[in-house]
């Protein structure tokens, strides 16, 4: 399971550049300066993502059983694995700041594109703050007040971007309306 979680990662980074080019596409029309703003951020989340994965091949490079790992104890290894499991924790965390960031410039583009229903927009901006203070959280780790707060967020998010998702496979694009913004873009 552990290494279909691997694959699935590398799979996630993959589909998140086809994504973001997609997205890009999407919303020039809008803000070509702000749609290129929330690529960037996306492409940075995108490589945070990609690095994370070394932390997970780390644990299996120690529990491979290789030969040079004899020199640690079985205590030794099983802190270094716990080690580089809470750093792929910490790297979702650090992702998801980039998301955030990409979700509230998205939030607005959609908001404004006009090809869009504008609570979509407002939804998609509102996961940003849970994406945030989820990741913001970390500074405060004890803090219960937070982690309510954070949980609340984050469903909200879920709606957010399930809604976005879904409105983008069943319904699409206003072509119509995105093509009047197009023309009148460029």
């Amino acid at each position: 399971m552990f290494r279909l979680g691997i694959v699935v990662d590398s799979v996630v980074v993959l589909l998140e550049i086809v994504l973001i080019g997609i997205l890009y596409v999407l919303l020039r029309p809008v803000n070509r300066t702000l749609a290129l703003v929330a690529a960037f951020a996306r492409l940075a989340m995108t490589v945070v993502m990609a690095v994370n994965v070394f932390n997970s091949l780390g644990v299996l490079l120690l529990l491979s059983g290789a030969g040079y790992l004899t020199v640690f104890e079985p205590d030794q290894l099983d802190a270094l694995v716990l080690l580089f499991l809470n750093l792929h924790e910490s790297g979702v965390y650090i992702w998801q700041v980039f998301l955030g960031l990409h979700l509230i410039v998205l939030g607005y583009l959609v908001f404004k594109s006009g090809y869009f229903p504008r609570i979509l927009g407002i939804l998609l901006m509102v996961a940003c703050l849970g994406y945030l203070m989820d990741s913001f959280g970390i500074l405060f780790p004890s803090s219960e007040a937070i982690s309510i707060v954070s949980s609340v967020l984050l469903v909200a998010t879920v709606i957010g971007e399930v809604s976005f998702t879904f409105w983008l496979l069943i319904k699409g694009v206003n072509v119509e309306q995105w093509e009047r913004r197009a023309r009148e873009s460029a």
